[in-house]
């Protein structure tokens, strides 16, 4: 009998979740489309903000370069956040499928930070004359970058999976602590770093026309980042799960196509 059929409705959904086969075959279905929507998106919404936003009024054509500073800032904060709920949910349900998802977010919230970290630089240059200052949020972005590429070393530095993911769930959960640092750090230190752009507890402070195509950019950066955790991950699948019946069955169903 199939263990699920044991379970409550309430918790067959979670556990079908933790299916390394379901998500495979479930994520297949979604790429297309979402692809599809990742690409209008942001095509929309560079076209948009690169060409037809109005200038800001103090920096001119430099504020530009926030249509891809604050979307790729909202990923790489987010992403940690998904990196360490798969890492814990991992630890506490022992689901290998969480311990893909964690190594498969990693390397892309890495490349999120950096993307941050490098627009930030470039639009600093005209901003406040320099490329880099030892500033409470940009300094708290690169410790970010760093406990990613911690995590995705962790991975590594074991020759059992099992001790890997563990350890990179532990540092993953632990690093927690950094992202509230990250968005409250303009509040509470002295920073050049200017205030949050788009708040929850307020109205954003942008004018419409910058704001709207700022917010189809950060909606187009969460469809891409959706589409590569799904790539990642279903790359993950192929590779820790190639002995299992149903990848030799898929492999052999590719060769005969």
């Amino acid at each position: 009998m199939n263990w699920l059929s044991n379970l409550s409705p309430s918790w067959q959904w979670f556990h079908r979740l933790g299916s390394p086969r379901w998500f495979y075959q479930t994520t297949g279905r979604w790429l297309p489309w979402l692809s599809l929507l990742a690409f209008t998106l942001l095509s929309a919404g560079l076209v948009w903000g690169l060409a037809f936003a109005p200038q800001d009024a103090k920096q001119g054509n430099s504020f530009r370069i926030i249509y891809l500073h604050v979307p790729a800032s909202f990923l790489a904060l987010a992403g940690y956040y998904i990196m360490a709920i798969a890492g814990a949910v991992g630890l506490i349900w022992k689901m290998k499928l969480s311990y893909m998802l964690m190594k498969s977010a990693a390397p892309i919230g890495a490349a999120l930070t950096f993307l941050a970290l490098f627009t930030g630089a470039v639009w600093g240059k005209p901003t406040w004359g320099t490329y880099w200052v030892w500033d409470a949020r940009v300094t708290s972005m690169l410790i970010l970058l760093f406990l990613y590429l911690g995590v995705l070393a962790l991975q590594y530095a074991f020759h059992s999976n099992d001790a890997g993911n563990k350890a990179s769930a532990i540092l993953a959960l632990v690093g927690t602590v950094n992202i509230p640092i990250i968005y409250k750090s303009v509040d509470w230190w002295y920073t050049l770093h200017q205030p949050a752009t788009i708040k929850f507890t307020s109205a954003p402070s942008m004018h419409p026309d910058m704001f709207q195509p700022l917010l189809v950019m950060i909606l187009g950066f969460y469809c891409f980042y959706t589409v590569a955790l799904f790539l990642f991950t279903r790359a993950e699948i192929l590779c820790r799960e190639r002995k299992s019946v149903w990848v030799k069955e898929l492999a052999m169903a590719r060769e005969q196509s």
